[in-house]
């Protein structure tokens, strides 16, 4: 396999959670801007909407989007537990919290990146994502994990996230709670492994 990543984006959550499974991986590094991977191939060859992360299967497959790359490890490992079996109750909570890291995590605070934001778009996203987070704080309710107490790819997805608050103006300790989560994700070795193969560590 090869994971197509920018460091600093949300590939690094695929990269965690192919730590997490211990599934060896060749990393290419992409160039956003140029569409040109660190292998001299075109990416826009590869992903035609140019955006990473991308994981090429064996069989030559590029696999896109970050919840279907992180259901797609877990079920390529199923003992390292990064996903509750399909069917029970806690699988379709894990798909939830995917999907609110997705669209009101990730995408709302992407926004913050957008070139050319006045001062009042940058204001009103800022708000939407102080609220979300006031939202997701309030009924963390003392978890340990996203999912209660069993570690999931949502952990690492979620601590990607999160960590983008500091290039934003935003300090993750208005949230003590999910700060804390953020430290115990951190500090899990697979998570220093990963961000070492993104070239981060």
């Amino acid at each position: 396999m090869k994971l197509y990543h920018s460091p600093a984006s949300c590939s690094l959550a695929v990269a965690i959670a192919l730590a997490e499974a211990d599934l060896e991986a060749e990393y290419v590094k992409v160039d956003l801007r140029s569409k040109t991977a660190a292998d001299g191939s075109d990416f826009l060859a590869l992903h035609p909407l140019g955006y990473v992360p991308v994981l090429q299967l064996d069989d030559g497959e590029a696999l896109a989007e970050v919840i279907a790359i992180l259901q797609y490890i877990a079920d390529a490992a199923p003992g390292a537990g990064l996903a509750p079996e399909a069917g029970r109750r806690d699988y379709y909570r894990y798909l939830a919290a995917l999907s609110f890291i997705a669209t009101e995590l990730h995408k709302t605070l992407g926004g913050l990146f957008a070139p050319g934001l006045s001062e009042e778009m940058k204001a009103a996203i800022t708000r939407r994502v102080r609220l979300r987070l006031d939202q997701h704080e309030a009924r963390w309710q003392g978890r340990t994990w996203v999912l209660g107490e069993h570690y999931s790819a949502a952990d690492g997805y979620q601590f990607v996230v999160l960590n983008w608050l500091q290039f934003v103006g935003l300090e993750l300790s208005d949230w003590p709670q999910l700060a804390a989560h953020a430290a115990r994700v951190r500090a899990r070795p697979a998570i220093q492994r990963a961000m070492v193969a993104v070239g981060l560590g």
